[in-house]
């Protein structure tokens, strides 16, 4: 079967090894963050509808779940924001059923939290990692440009009502962006909110990939460790280290890799790790696709990245 709704699995760096769910058509999102891996945002809105088939979802999924595949976990996550897509709970509640080996995990910007059935439908799953870069109303429109609809305050208030509802597992991620969200003033606010939230955990994290915005750049270490020592409870995300072979679930490593990159940068050394295959094997692959001007590369901070060039999106 031809995977349109699934993607990976995928080396995380907070999750192991990743199946990707992916919910809604690029670029589907509340927010056009400047940081975003993914690319701005094309279709800013709140409204939620079944933006893909269900029915496709879950089909997809019993076919690649069907052999029993080793995943740390099935996460809802990739083109943009899953929790707008209205049969979330459903799609939910299918992998709970038939499949309960597997932990779920539900990847989000945490600006729908406000919505009680959101709040509910999310509650099938095992862990939740919203994101909160801001408490400040300012820096929110700066750094995560939201739609109109959206206040940073009453995001924070959804949360809060997240945690007093929701069972399960909470980390709450933060990215870092000088300039923007990195002023003791603006940590201070943010742990204010953090603190009212109480999540298990806070992790950190800051540009390691191209963003949307060129003049977004990586925050230095030292600073992200202060900033993590004064939130208390916070870690900087560690590089993933794969502990066994990832299989991947197309014929074509080609594919495979394309189907990565449409939703996010890697660097070889990535891509390497997702499938799994020797470095002289994969670099056949990226060659091929250099070749054929599908692919380009882009020289970041963290090392050389490959994109899909866009008049192949």
């Amino acid at each position: 079967m031809k995977y349109r709704h699934l993607f990976g699995p995928v080396p995380s760096r907070r999750l192991g090894v990743s199946l990707g769910v992916d919910l809604v058509r690029l670029k589907t999102c509340t927010l056009d963050c400047v940081y975003c891996e993914c690319g701005k945002t094309t279709n800013c809105t709140v409204e939620r509808k079944e933006y893909v088939p269900p029915a496709e979802v879950r089909e997809e999924l019993g076919d690649y779940l069907e052999n029993k595949p080793h995943l740390d976990y099935i996460t809802f996550s990739g083109s943009g924001e899953p929790t707008l897509h209205a049969g979330l709970g459903e799609i939910i509640d299918f992998l709970k059923e038939n499949y309960p080996r597997y932990s779920l995990c539900l990847l989000t910007n945490g600006t729908l939290f406000t919505d009680a059935a959101v709040r509910k439908q999310a509650g099938g799953v095992d862990l939740i990692i919203p994101s909160l870069d801001t408490a400040t109303e300012k820096t929110f429109q700066l750094l995560n440009r939201p739609h109109p609809d959206l206040k940073c305050a009453d995001i924070i208030e959804g949360l809060i009502k997240l945690r007093s509802e929701y069972m399960g597992k909470i980390i709450v991620e933060v990215f870092i962006a000088p300039g923007l969200n990195d002023y003791p003033e603006e940590i201070s606010a943010l742990k204010k909110a953090l603190d009212k939230i109480r999540p298990d955990h806070i992790q950190l994290g800051t540009l390691d990939r191209p963003g949307t915005e060129e003049w977004v750049t990586p925050a230095d270490s030292r600073k992200m460790q202060e900033i993590a020592s004064y939130l208390k409870k916070a870690e900087l995300i560690d590089t993933f280290k794969p502990g066994q072979r990832i299989f991947t679930f197309n014929d074509s490593h080609s594919r495979q890799i394309l189907q990565t990159l449409r939703r996010r940068p890697c660097t070889v050394k990535d891509l390497q790790q997702m499938l799994s295959l020797r470095p002289s094997e994969i670099q056949k692959y990226i060659n091929h696709l250099l070749a054929k001007d599908i692919i380009e590369m882009e020289q970041k901070e963290r090392g050389t990245f490959l994109k899909i060039k866009k008049n192949h999106g």
